[in-house]
């Protein structure tokens, strides 16, 4: 049986997610509930969907068994409490949320309903970032001593003045990192394992009129004993592909966007050199490295597919609010860190 699926705001991404719901097996978008009615009404006549007049008459509404939250990053509590409390299963965009302890509050309201949470970190799901994690965990990297992630993106003053949420510490949770390099986080961490110190800094540089980073770097030192980088910002003309880099005494992997740019070992395998060819060209869209919009949405496909078989087998998925949480602590640690100018240690 399709699982139906209300979102929950009706923003830019939204619209992603609606378009990745269309596309997944065993799921099916039944309407929209937003802060404006009018704006819903668009999103619902543009989609062919409900728009419902309050997001209580849409957790009330029985055909929805899962609600997608896209509203403004520091505004994903509120809502995401709600479903879970309705006995929705519940999809967040990322981040999570802007804050560890609005994160915990999120999963403890999904925990104590017993309802599924994923978080939309729907790069993990693409081809190469999969065989990155398998050669990771078959330890073909042999002792990895460095993991790395660059985000050198453009945003313009026009995007930032686009909605008043943005740029903001209370909405937007942070400026290049948390908004746009948290994908890279995430899969940073997912292929690198957990981080034990950070040191940073950050600057706004271009942007007028946001209380935010554009430019940050932090070094990190992994629990395994790597070091690592991560810079982000979203004043490089005109942008760049995201790049994962992975090193170690016995290989080398470059992700960028979706394409694998390198892919070195000192033990080859038969299937090496069809990686190298094969996935050297599958990125086709900008990446959102210079526009927002100009992202794809199959691994959203994937991301929602992956929630409809966690919710059929009664498991967690495998992008679970702790899962979540863990890039939203790692960035906010650098936060700290470049506010203090001391190194920060986790866990």
């Amino acid at each position: 049986m399709s699982i139906g699926i209300g979102i929950i705001g009706c923003g830019m991404i939204a619209n992603f997610h609606a378009r990745a719901i269309a596309d997944a097996k065993g799921a099916h978008l039944v309407g929209v509930a937003a802060r404006r009615p009018d704006a819903a009404a668009e999103f619902a006549a543009q989609h062919n969907v409900k728009a419902f007049e309050s997001i209580e008459s849409m957790l009330a509404d029985p055909s929805i068994q899962v609600i997608s939250v896209c509203t403004p990053s520091g505004a994903h509590l509120d809502p995401a409490v709600a479903a879970a409390r309705a006995g929705k299963h519940v999809v967040v965009e990322k981040p999570l949320e802007v804050t560890t302890e609005r994160c915990d509050e999120i999963i403890q309201a999904c925990d104590e309903a017993g309802v599924r949470l994923a978080v939309t970190f729907q790069s993990r799901f693409h081809e190469s970032s999969q065989l990155m994690k398998t050669a990771v965990e078959q330890g073909r990297f042999g002792k990895i001593t460095m993991g790395d992630a660059y985000v050198k993106w453009y945003r313009s003053q026009e995007y930032y003045d686009s909605g008043a949420w943005r740029g903001t510490w209370k909405l937007d949770g942070g400026g290049a990192l948390m908004n746009q390099a948290i994908h890279s986080v995430d899969l940073l961490l997912w292929l690198m394992g957990d981080v034990a110190e950070i040191s940073a800094m950050t600057a706004t540089m271009t942007h007028e009129r946001i209380e935010v980073e554009d430019v940050a770097v932090a070094t990190l030192r992994f629990k395994n004993g790597a070091l690592g980088v991560i810079e982000a910002t979203t004043t490089a003309y005109p942008g760049s592909l995201k790049r994962i880099e992975i090193s170690g005494s016995h290989g080398t992997a470059i992700l960028e966007e979706e394409d694998i740019k390198q892919w070195e070992f000192a033990e080859e395998t038969a299937d090496d050199e069809q990686v190298r060819q094969t996935m050297a060209g599958k990125t086709k869209t900008g990446g959102g490295a210079g526009d927002p919009k100009a992202i794809g949405h199959h691994g959203h496909s994937l991301l929602f597919e992956e929630v409809v078989a966690s919710i059929n087998e009664d498991r967690p998925s495998i992008l679970d609010g702790h899962e979540g949480r863990r890039s939203v602590e790692v960035i906010r640690a650098i936060y700290d860190s470049a506010a203090t100018g001391k190194t920060i240690k986790l866990g």
